[in-house]
């Protein structure tokens, strides 16, 4: 019965099957078939052929199909973390964010991102936690050349829901060593969230000295 099986696998074997599909029909382990045809000569046939041209495809989206399970997985378990999230939370993640992004040297209300989630943070933040009215906000955005300042304006003014009214003149970077990856990666360019008094002083200086005042606090308490 053996002798059978080997015959048939040297059969197999100089038709051009690879030992995973000889195992497959034969059901002979592949280290019993090394031993057997290991002096077989050997040319993979086309199936085989077109079999290894689209293993490397078949495994990136075997691949990809696990990495979107495992992502959708971690967002289902992150919300059921998170949980709701209060005003007290909002207040310390805003501090955070313009730890990072924010303007701290100069009494200027400036918060600075390119990504829309990020900005729209920043303008929840503002809103429920600092209670600045809309009238208050201004926009600034930085291009490159490139871009469409119009379509631009449009997005920010969408991702923030501040009126087009209240964006300030666009800057466009003309450098020539910026990279054309850079610039790809930010088709709207960078968004500029300004806090402007207009007569109310709590919108300005004071609510700048306010925040300062707010990461001094969360210094000390971490340092202690």
């Amino acid at each position: 019965m053996k002798r059978s099986y080997r015959e048939r696998a040297i059969d197999l074997r100089r038709r051009g099957w690879s030992y995973n599909i000889i195992s497959q029909r034969l059901g002979v382990s592949k280290s019993t078939l090394s031993g057997w045809l290991r002096t077989v000569p050997y040319e993979p046939n086309r199936a085989v052929i077109e079999r290894i041209r689209a293993g490397p495809a078949k495994a990136a989206v075997s691949k990809r199909r696990v990495v979107i399970g495992q992502i959708n997985s971690f967002k289902k378990s992150g919300r059921k973390e998170i949980g709701s999230i209060s005003r007290r939370d909002l207040w310390f993640l805003g501090i955070g964010l313009y730890m990072g992004e924010g303007s701290k040297l100069y009494e200027e209300l400036r918060f600075i991102n390119s990504d829309p989630e990020i900005v729209k943070l920043g303008v929840a933040w503002f809103r429920k936690v600092c209670r600045v009215p809309n009238r208050n906000f201004r926009v600034g955005i930085h291009l490159y050349p490139d871009t469409s300042q119009s379509a631009a304006v449009r997005y920010w003014s969408r991702v923030t829901g501040i009126p087009k009214s209240q964006f300030e003149k666009i800057q466009v970077d003309y450098r020539l060593d910026k990279s054309l990856r850079k610039k790809r990666s930010l088709p709207y360019g960078t968004a500029h969230l300004k806090i402007r008094a207009l007569g109310n002083p709590r919108f300005g200086v004071a609510l700048h000295r306010r925040i300062m005042g707010w990461f001094e606090a969360v210094y000390q308490k971490v340092r202690a």
